[in-house]
């Protein structure tokens, strides 16, 4: 250990020097990652409600976007929207390519939850509304979501935080987000090492708040628990 040279791989000064810097890109971070999962949340439960439908077109049709989505890596599509629409005559500015990229690829990952979420609600649920008389959009927005929502919590909270983590790839392209600035400042200072753990040591403090978040918004769900 003796013989390591610490000042080649992390440097303190210029980690603190570089911080505002770096920090300028948080807002292009959680720009991207909350549009793309609100997004997500909205295409993912349609997806998931055709997954349900009875109608097998709309259910086969919903698993092979499912399936294409989660077996592509991000950033093969992220090329794809932001270099290849171009040659068919469809151009998106950097920003707007990550926030499509990232918000169709969450909402499938984000639809399996939903459909899990909303399955595992007792069937005797709808039946209690139904002799109540209520018709299905009330029992759904009234009775099912807010109990689906608790058991989804968890695993969208995952999702979020992969999306968060998975917006350095928007560094390809040329968004200035956290990863993208640390890179500059990496190539200019001729020290990637102690910016690649500046940046790590940013997106833990940025995730450990949104888990704090999470718990927090368990709290808040669990009167919604049927015992």
């Amino acid at each position: 250990m003796q013989s390591i040279q610490w000042q080649y791989i992390f440097d303190p000064e210029l980690a603190l020097e570089s911080l505002p810097f770096i920090l300028r890109g948080v807002p292009y971070t959680l720009g991207i990652a909350l549009t793309s999962t609100m997004l997500g949340i909205v295409i993912g439960m349609i997806l998931a409600l055709m997954r349900l439908s009875e109608f097998k077109v709309l259910r086969w049709a919903a698993r092979l976007y499912i399936s294409f989505m989660r077996g592509t890596p991000t950033l093969v599509f992220l090329f794809l929207i932001y270099f290849g629409l171009p040659f068919a005559g469809i151009q998106f500015n950097a920003l707007t390519s990550a926030i499509i990229c990232f918000s169709l690829n969450a909402a499938a990952y984000i639809s399996e939850i939903l459909r899990s979420a909303l399955s595992s609600v007792a069937k005797g649920q709808w039946e209690a509304a139904a002799v109540l008389g209520l018709n299905p959009y009330v029992t759904m927005k009234k009775i099912i979501l807010p109990q689906a929502v608790r058991i989804a919590i968890p695993p969208l909270s995952s999702v979020l935080l992969d999306v968060i983590k998975g917006t350095s790839l928007a560094a390809m392209i040329t968004v200035n987000e956290i990863f993208q600035n640390a890179r500059i400042v990496g190539g200019r200072e001729h020290d990637y090492m102690t910016m690649y753990i500046l940046v790590a040591l940013v997106y833990w403090v940025i995730c450990s708040i949104f888990s704090l978040l999470q718990d927090y918004l368990e709290q808040i769900s669990s009167r919604y628990i049927i015992n």
